[in-house]
């Protein structure tokens, strides 16, 4: 099986070519991604922590799921295939905003994103792919926040960065 491409971007979010996951990571190239934000009734975010074998930040919490869009798919479309992979349903979402972050890891890689935030609704409990997902649980914006404060390490750096930053914009409250 091929190794999965990235959309390789520039700041305006224009494709400016592919290339392989890793390699793109190795070489920390701007390329397109996105982030799910899923809240039930109770107005509380779906956490997931990212199963022990990922490549990068295993077993850290993080918003419900996250990847990269697929050549000639929208982001929207991307949200729905990736949440359904990772949590076992799918929902409409809500492009929200993007933004650009740069994050190295202790592995040699890099994520240099531009990432596309991505909000919806849920009040069901997801049935989580074990080859992705380790664990899931609801929590409130307001917890998640005191969280991150106490424990930033059980965490991933883009949530945190997407707290820091962009706290109004996923606070639906």
């Amino acid at each position: 099986m091929a190794e999965e491409q990235v959309i390789l971007v520039n700041e305006n979010d224009e494709q400016i070519g592919t290339m392989a996951k890793m390699e793109a990571h190795e070489k920390a190239l701007l390329h397109r991604a996105f982030s799910v934000f899923i809240f039930n009734k109770n107005n509380e975010l779906l956490l997931q922590q990212r199963a022990a074998k990922k490549y990068h930040s295993p077993l850290l919490w993080t918003n419900t799921c996250c990847s990269h869009q697929r050549v000639g798919e929208t982001n929207i479309e991307a949200g729905k295939r990736r949440l359904q992979e990772e949590m076992g349903f799918t929902t409409e979402l809500k492009n929200v905003l993007s933004f650009i972050y740069k994050a190295p890891f202790d592995n040699g890689l890099t994520e240099h994103e531009l990432d596309h935030i991505l909000i919806g609704n849920f009040d069901e409990d997801p049935k989580i792919n074990a080859e992705e997902v380790q664990d899931f649980k609801w929590m409130t914006l307001e917890k998640v926040k005191a969280d991150i404060k106490k424990q930033p390490e059980i965490y991933t750096e883009w949530f945190k960065i997407i707290f820091d930053r962009f706290y109004s914009h996923i606070n639906k409250s």
